[in-house]
């Protein structure tokens, strides 16, 4: 497939056939896998998103890993911007595309980010991604000074051989999938 709407529309529908318990069972091997991953080790700030529903559930990974005493940021959009804040569970609201999002004022700065978790329609094994058309990801990590590790999560449903990709998208380091 070559087209990016046909990709997202398989895509899509891949997705919707998989099972509330599958998509959690994935989820937890997808995040014990990072969390074995040294780069998650070493990172203090740790950028990640509240999933919807036909994405890699991260509801467990946002809470377990404050506990573990990592800085959490999750994203807002802002327009045509996206923009990281601290997470705090209950400090969150419906925002846009009736994504969660974090309430607050006080804007991480890309340069503070160690490890930011990145979401796609699909990826390929090599870090190629393609996101839902919005460019927010690759737009903030084309940022001066955004220095993090990027790994990619999907169902393995998402992966493909090749994608259409254009100069301006960003690679992930590494994909992880169940």
């Amino acid at each position: 497939m070559t087209d990016k709407s046909a990709i997202r529309g398989e895509v899509r529908r891949r997705i919707k056939e998989l099972t509330p318990e599958s998509k959690s069972q994935s989820a937890t091997k997808i995040f014990t896998e990072i969390e074995q991953n040294n780069n998650f080790i070493n990172a203090k700030c740790i950028a990640l998103f509240a999933s919807m529903k036909d994405e890699v559930p991260t509801e467990y990974a946002l809470k377990a890993w404050l506990t573990m005493g990592k800085r959490i940021v999750v994203p807002r959009v802002e327009g045509d911007v996206m923009r990281f804040y601290d997470y705090s569970p209950d400090k969150m609201q419906i925002g846009a595309f009736g994504i969660e999002e974090p309430i607050g004022n006080d804007e991480i700065s890309a340069d503070e980010i160690d490890l930011i978790i990145v979401p796609a329609r699909a990826f390929t094994r090599s870090g190629e991604r393609l996101g839902r058309g919005g460019g927010f990801y690759d737009k903030y990590m084309s940022l001066n000074g955004f220095r993090a590790y990027k790994i990619g999560i999907a169902f393995s449903i998402q992966i493909f051989d090749t994608l259409p990709c254009d100069p301006h998208d960003i690679r992930v380091d590494e994909v992880v999938t169940d």
